[in-house]
Formats: structure tokens, C-alpha cells, sequence
């Protein structure tokens, strides 16, 4: 049974010369513990697809559905808890606030949440560990490699336990090495806690045989 469903999807961006059409009727189901890998050249659309299944954008028609009810006639505030409790982001640049600790940036989902921060700060502790960054919590941004950035946002997308992480190309900004690590941890907590895992990404190779695989062409998803 969907809890996230996408039907009838399509984006048309008007603030250029010429109207560009990004999405095309697209549809989408996720179920729980879910593994879907969407690729597609660049430009094709996938983080616009990804940024509406989120909440973070509106399509032009058609609609997402969370839980049976559509997004678009949930008030702000709803949505907002939406994004903050039910789905996690991980973005190709990290999005880390630059001025906060590693633990600091975790624990903010949990704290909007309306957490006190000693548990917050625990539950932060916890995901970062599960990331292998127990000696890290301590670290600012600046202070920390690539892969482990990524891996903070990991921990900060999974802090909650939503019911879906969307990520938008999660190694794009890594060399392989690091993001085959990186892609690991993705994978475990989709396996291991049953978090949806929908990834958008040029890199037809990152997807292992075990996902659902879609490819994002010409504003249509079909499946490969």
C-alpha cells in the first residue's frame, strides 16, 4: 500500500522565453522499506520530480498524496510537519550549516520536532554513530572531508526515522571510493529500518539490482 504516490505529475517552468516543460504525467508509488533509483541525463527533471515528492515545490497539475491525503491541500503548517517528520533530504552538496558542529546539524530536525535538546542531542549522537562519526560530533563542516559531510546529512535525514529519505544524486560531489561508502549507508537504512529510499542520480551504475529502477526522459518515468 503507497503512503507517497504521484499521480499524473507535470512541471512547465514559464519564467523563460519559451515555456520548458520538465515533467510529463509522471506517477510514482512508494511503500514502505522501498528502493527506487531514477536516472536520467542532467537537466531531465529528476530534482524537480524529487523536490515535488518532497513538498518543496508544487507541479503545474496533477498531485502527490501522502498517507491518501494531497499535499497541495495541506496548510502550511502540515506541510511543513510533513517535510520535517515523514521525509529526509540529502542534497549533492551537503547543505550543512556551515556555522554549527557536526552534532548541531543533526540534531535540528529533532528540535523542530519539538524535542528537548538534551534528547535531541542523543538522538543526533545516535545517528552519527550508526555513520561511523562518533569522533566527528565535535567537527564543523569546514573541519571535515567530503564523504563526511555527506554522511552527517545522512545522519540528519535519518535522525527522525522518516518514512522516506529522497536523495538527489547523494555521490555526485564524491570520488568513487567515497561514495560507494557513502551509497552503503544509504542502502543499510533502507534495509535495516525500513526507511523508503528514492535516489535521483545520473549514474546508471550506482543502482544495485536489488532497486526499482526508473529512467527520467523527455519529462516521462518509465520502468527499466
Amino acid at each position: 500500500m503507497p503512503f507517497l504516490e504521484a499521480k499524473a505529475l507535470a512541471k512547465t517552468y514559464t519564467d523563460t522565453a519559451q515555456p520548458v516543460e520538465v515533467l510529463k504525467g509522471v506517477d510514482l508509488s512508494v511503500e514502505r522499506g522501498d528502493c527506487i533509483g531514477i536516472f536520467g541525463a542532467s537537466g531531465s527533471g529528476k530534482s524537480t520530480l524529487l523536490h515535488i515528492l518532497g513538498g518543496l515545490d508544487s507541479p503545474t497539475s496533477g498531485s502527490v498524496e501522502f498517507a491518501g491525503e494531497r499535499l497541495d491541500d495541506l496548510g502550511d503548517r502540515r506541510r511543513a510537519r510533513f517535510r520535517n517528520r515523514e521525509v529526509g533530504f540529502v542534497f549533492q552538496f551537503y547543505h550543512l550549516l556551515p556555522e554549527f558542529t557536526a552534532l548541531e546539524n543533526v540534531m535540528l530536525p529533532a528540535l523542530i520536532a519539538g524535542h528537548d535538546s538534551a534528547r535531541a542531542g542523543r538522538m543526533a549522537e545516535e545517528a552519527l554513530d550508526a555513520m561511523g562519526l562518533a569522533n566527528r560530533t565535535r567537527h564543523r563542516p569546514a573541519m571535515l572531508s567530503g564523504g563526511e559531510q555527506q554522511r552527517v546529512a545522512i545522519a540528519r535525514a535519518a535522525v527522525l526515522e522518516p518514512r522516506v529519505i529522497l536523495a538527489d544524486e547523494p555521490t555526485g560531489n564524491l570520488d568513487s571510493r567515497t561514495g560507494a561508502a557513502v551509497w552503503g549507508h544509504l542502502t543499510r537504512l533502507n534495509a535495516e529500518k525500513g526507511i523508503a529510499l528514492v535516489t535521483v542520480t545520473h549514474n546508471r551504475e550506482l543502482m544495485g539490482d536489488s532497486m526499482a529502477v526508473y529512467e527520467l526522459s523527455e519529462g516521462r518515468l518509465t520502468r527499466k
